[in-house]
């Protein structure tokens, strides 16, 4: 099966939430220019809306994700009155 390096290190959001071991979800990523869905597999179990990283590719339009929190977002909450 050929792996899509491309889709490997995007972020994405659950489209239909992934069963952990008993089953993928469905996950829409930003790649290429455009937006495109993959089934996605993670070891836990993960809610509709949720955003995720994409760690690696299975082939046929299949990946593994897991649950993403940019970093960057927690820089922003202590600080006030900058600028």
């Amino acid at each position: 099966m050929p792996q899509d390096e491309a889709v490997v290190g995007c972020t994405g959001t659950v489209l239909i939430g992934t069963r952990g071991s008993a089953g993928p979800g469905e996950i829409l990523v930003r790649v290429r220019g455009g937006s495109e869905t993959f089934l996605a597999w993670s070891e836990n179990p993960l809610s509709a809306g949720v955003t995720v990283l994409v760690i690696e590719s299975r082939g046929c339009r299949e990946v593994g994700v897991v649950e993403w929190v940019d970093p960057l977002d927690a820089l922003g909450e202590g600080i006030t009155g900058a600028g």
